[in-house]
């Protein structure tokens, strides 16, 4: 067993979520999933239980935790459309908690989100709530990636390993040691295709001092933020993809009609494309969406616009809601929205990791879009 260890944090600094912070958390998640993540809906369900068993779902800033606390990330691991057809369990995660503790012999003191996109910010909080343990406010990405060596931890210098997956039969797994971050991915991403598509994944502990340092800082207030955005803009017949670009200095690109869908899975990844036909504004042009699990590259008539690691998001055209890739659909009508990443993730250092060329795209040189500040009247 590990052994005991007093709280590294306050209790008053904690923030408790209600019902509708939740329901504000699956769309502001299902927007900076930018498609990928997970189903937001169908993690939010397994928070809910939680909630109903009796669990508190508790954030806390990464200022108020003590600098030497033990901070473990987790998150999902699989395809996204997998986790549509084949549900989790809901205990994978805090099998992955205990898994690690028994195996440093000690207690962790705080749990943190790798991604803060779709279902994946919602299962670091049941794991968080079914260990007693808070999650801090921020996380590894300020968005969704579809691979793990893409967190800001791991770019920024962390290893992964040792670290646990759990799976909804019951099987633990554990990666003592890789020889880098990308070969750690290719194991556990050979592992989960064993285990049917998805699973849970625990990387080794941080202390908080690294966290706060490198973490993509207020990822679960600013998830809510944007949720409460476009609920209130809903209730006050008001534009809510006009809120969303307000908060985050992003801008509507385009409005079009899929006419064209292939999406596939290769290798434990949702991948394919998206041919739109404009409409509105933007009649008779054409434009297209590259993805790997997330939205990558927006062409417009061929030409690149926007490319990770900024943020392609796809709304429905008319509620501001997110579509994420496995819930794309030929004849759908989207408004695709781009929102500036991070500066963590924009360095000379992470863009060798999450940019164009990462992705398999080397020919294509990413430009930072500029934050876009709409007219106030």
């Amino acid at each position: 067993m590990p052994e005991a260890r007093k709280l590294k944090y306050d209790e008053a600094d904690l923030r408790v979520l209600t019902r509708e912070d939740l329901d504000a958390l699956e769309i502001g998640s299902g927007i900076l999933g930018t498609g990928g993540g997970g189903n937001p809906y169908q993690g939010k369900l397994l928070a809910l239980e939680a909630m109903k068993e009796g669990y508190e779902l508790k954030i806390l800033a990464t200022d108020k935790i003590e600098p030497d606390a033990l901070c473990m990330s987790i998150g999902g691991i699989g395809a996204p459309v997998v986790g549509v057809e084949r549900l989790r369990e809901g205990r994978e995660g805090v099998r992955c908690l205990r898994a690690m503790e028994e195996l440093i012999r000690t207690s962790i003191d705080a749990v943190v989100c790798e991604e803060i996109g779709g279902a994946n910010s919602m299962n670091p909080l049941v794991t968080a709530a079914l260990g007693g343990l808070p999650i801090l406010d921020c996380d590894g990405m300020g968005r969704a990636f579809p691979e793990m060596q893409m967190t800001t931890f791991s770019i920024y210098g962390h290893s992964s390993t040792p670290s646990v997956m759990c799976d909804l039969h019951g099987n633990s797994v554990i990666f003592s040691h890789a020889a880098s971050e990308v070969w750690h991915e290719r194991m556990a991403r050979a592992c989960v295709v064993a285990q049917g598509g998805g699973a849970m994944l625990a990387t080794a502990p941080m202390q908080a001092h690294y966290v706060h340092q490198y973490a993509i800082p207020k990822s679960y207030t600013k998830a809510i933020a944007l949720g409460e955005a476009v609920i209130k803009a809903r209730k006050l017949q008001e534009d809510p993809i006009a809120a969303i670009c307000a908060l985050e200095g992003g801008r509507r690109i385009f409005n079009g009609k899929i006419t064209d869908l292939k999406r596939h899975l290769r290798g434990g990844f949702a991948v394919g494309d998206i041919a739109l036909a404009g409409f509105d504004e933007w009649s008779g042009e054409t434009a297209d969406v590259a993805i790997q699990n997330e939205f990558l590259i927006f062409r417009r008539e061929g030409k690149v616009e926007v490319c990770v690691p900024d943020l392609i998001v796809l709304l429905d055209v008319d509620t501001g809601y997110p579509i994420t890739t496995e819930m794309l659909r030929y004849g759908q009508r989207v408004a695709v929205v781009a929102i500036p990443c991070h500066d963590l993730l924009r360095t000379e250092r992470a863009l060798e990791v999450v940019g164009p060329s990462a992705f398999g795209y080397p020919e294509i040189q990413f430009s930072p879009m500029p934050a876009f500040n709409p007219k106030v009247d």
